[in-house]
């Protein structure tokens, strides 16, 4: 015991010693660097004042466009493959005028529509707060509702409008009228279009409550008094409401300007259902229609989250929803101008409070405490959410190596220096490895407490491996990391850590960059590439960069992650028998993360853990020709394995990934041919 405690203290004494002479020599070469950094500034200036760099204007220009050029073609690998991404991009312009007046029916589908015939008896309330709405608007928002293929519907109007704008209830009296004499021929006698002035502006939850005491309908949508629905929504709505026996559903939406819904500034193509999205990020907005008893459960408006009403009422009514659909289409056109959220958040910048505050009375619904909500670099209302560890339980991490001792010792060293976490152990799992090098490298790290070496002498499998390593390891949580990973965010551990300790959770993967800090791994897609089993999303895309939707500023559910960073529950990871040992190299992450999905567990990804990912250095590399086709034979029949075992899930779709998107592309490129918006 006393050589182990002699042995620990020299280890600890003898890094303390280097990290102090690191840091007089950091702080030697900063001064330095400062002395050169003025100088340089002084030659700088003077070059930048002189007359011979103003002339040069035009020539520095184009060169840099041209450095630009060449520097596309090296982050996309070549020119074909930056080819490629400009092709997608007119794709996707192309696409876009395939989801505006384009995808409107035909007479004669309106007319098949119009008589079809579903087997549930359906009354939409559409509930519309008004509130000096601009003329045009409210015109085009009613004829959007008068002209729904779906019949079976009333529009329920409080009008908060001041004296100024009394025009409103004279237009609404208008069509009324004009409702009441085109509905005879469809054989409607009640009025569809009810409308109440308020005598004093109740506020956005308030007008809208009074909306609710309006209705009558057993499905309730919540629609904006400047935008427009496409005129087949409530037809869609009924589809899969008789279909799938819906009582929540929305859809797709597009945001517009000026006087056309094709002068679209963005198209948001939603995931399915996602708790983890939908808390960071009101994603699902419009069109909300969900079943009048819900209501009853969850209570109207609340006015103390005006601004972000709709998020409040959206996170209460999905918690309370036993089937919440989303319909993959364009529906929903959401008109942004001046004064308007969909223009600028910080018009209303009342509503960012609001979303927090709505946000934080979901999560301590759900038993959480002393947790932080703060916006995001994408958006104000996206949010990041730190969720307060509820212990500190330790965690098991599980490295296979064979050689390769400087990209493993890079990883250690980046895990026991810059980990704030301090309760984990670290499983290196020996696999064969030849060079003298790596041993002698293993007994220096055996003096870490907190490190062993475990080996594993048979051939090279992923799964078998990490299963072996698994059966050492004494942590509530395992974390499987690839030895060519380096730690990034000091905080990874705990940012892991509070989603994979929830009930609801399975595994939890982070954010992967490579040398160039360009996107490895941000989630991963069923069905996306070349051979349709798995891929990547946002691809070699930069770290400054967004994300669709600001998809890259969240965490969010995914159907799997890689296994590169994978932190899960050593119980669950025990109860699946570990990693599938059929799967010997490639897609064991993603069967084991498909296999948690359907047992009910969800899976997430967190931009706010982050690593470098040197990817597949240290297995996989070999330049023999013999040895890439045993490879390429090796990947195809686990690629056929997979999408054997996983048929019907691929066929189905991947949830979190819209269906109008291409799987030839990571970045969320539209579709080539999209399909008719009506069919």
């Amino acid at each position: 015991m006393q050589d182990m405690t002699n042995q620990t203290f020299e280890y600890y004494k003898e890094l303390y010693e280097k990290e102090l002479k690191k840091n007089e020599e950091l702080t030697e070469a900063l001064v330095t660097a400062e002395a050169q950094r003025d100088d340089y500034k002084f030659h700088l200036d003077n070059i930048h004042n002189s007359l011979m760099w103003k002339i040069m204007y035009p020539i520095r220009l184009v060169w840099s466009h041209f450095k630009n050029f060449i520097r596309r073609i090296k982050r996309y690998g070549n020119l074909k493959n930056l080819m490629r991404k400009v092709q997608s991009k007119i794709i996707e312009k192309k696409a876009y005028k395939s989801y505006g007046t384009l995808s409107m029916p035909s007479e004669e589908e309106i007319a098949r529509q119009r008589g079809t015939k579903f087997e549930k008896d359906v009354k939409f309330s559409i509930l519309v707060p008004l509130y000096n709405t601009p003329e045009k608007f409210l015109k085009e928002m009613l004829d959007s509702v008068v002209n729904q293929t779906y019949v079976n519907w009333e529009l329920c109007l409080a009008d908060g409008s001041d004296e100024a704008h009394s025009y409103v209830g004279r237009v609404v009296s208008e069509y009324i009228e004009r409702d009441v004499n085109d509905i005879k021929d469809l054989g409607i006698s009640d009025v569809r279009i009810k409308y109440y002035k308020l005598e004093k502006n109740l506020g956005i939850s308030g007008n809208t409550n009074v909306c609710i005491e309006m209705a009558t309908g057993n499905y309730i949508g919540l629609f904006d008094h400047d935008d427009i629905l496409h005129p087949c929504a409530l037809y869609e709505y009924m589809k899969v409401i008789c279909e799938k026996n819906a009582d929540y559903i929305y859809c797709d939406e597009t945001t517009f300007e000026g006087d056309s819904i094709n002068k679209m500034i963005t198209l948001h193509f939603k995931p399915d259902y996602a708790i983890d999205n939908l808390r960071a990020n009101n994603y699902i907005c419009h069109f909300s229609v969900f079943s009048a008893k819900l209501l009853e459960e969850t209570g109207l408006f609340r006015s103390e989250y005006d601004g972000s009403q709709d998020h409040d009422l959206i996170l209460r009514l999905t918690t309370a929803a036993n089937n919440v659909v989303h319909v993959p289409k364009i529906l929903y056109y959401w008109r942004s101008h001046a004064g308007s959220v969909a223009s600028d958040i910080n018009a209303k910048s009342y509503a960012i409070d609001a979303a927090k505050g709505a946000v934080a009375a979901h999560l301590r619904a759900y038993g959480f405490e002393d947790f932080k909500i703060e916006s995001t670099r994408a958006f104000e209302t996206i949010f990041r959410i730190r969720y307060h560890l509820n212990d500190k339980p330790l965690v098991s991490i599980l490295i296979p190596n064979k050689d390769h001792v400087s990209d493993l010792r890079r990883c250690i060293d980046s895990i026991t220096t810059k980990s704030s976490y301090e309760n984990y152990e670290i499983i290196v799992i020996e696999n064969n490895s030849t060079e003298e090098e790596t041993f002698s490298y293993y007994e220096t790290i055996k003096k870490h407490p907190a490190i062993s070496v475990v080996e594993y002498k048979d051939k090279f499998n992923y799964s078998r491996i990490n299963n072996f390593g698994a059966s050492f390891a004494k942590g509530e949580y395992l974390l499987l990391l690839n030895n060519d990973t380096e730690v990034v965010t000091r905080t990874w551990i705990e940012e892991l850590l509070m989603y994979a300790e929830r009930e609801d959770v399975g595994a939890v993967g982070c954010m992967l960059y490579y040398e160039d800090y360009t996107i490895q791994h941000a989630g991963i897609v069923i069905g996306l590439g070349a051979h349709r089993t798995a891929g990547h999303t946002h691809y070699r895309m930069a770290k400054e960069n967004l994300g669709y939707m600001g998809r890259l500023c969240y965490a969010q559910n995914v159907s799997a992650v890689t296994g590169a960073c994978l932190m899960t529950k050593k119980s669950l990871y025990d109860e699946l028998g570990g990693l599938d040992e059929e799967f010997a190299v490639a897609l064991n992450d993603v069967d084991y993360c498909l296999r948690l999905r359907e047992k009910g567990y969800l899976n997430v990804f967190t931009p706010f853990a982050e690593l470098f990912h040197y990817e597949s250095k240290s297995r996989g590399t070999d330049v023999s020709a013999e040895a890439s086709e045993e490879n390429a034979n090796r990947y195809n029949k686990e690629s056929e394995l997979f999408r054997t075992k996983w048929a019907a899930a691929l066929e189905k779709g991947d949830p979190y990934y819209n269906e109008n998107f291409s799987l030839d592309y990571s970045n969320y490129v539209l579709k080539g041919n999209p399909q008719a918006m009506v069919q």
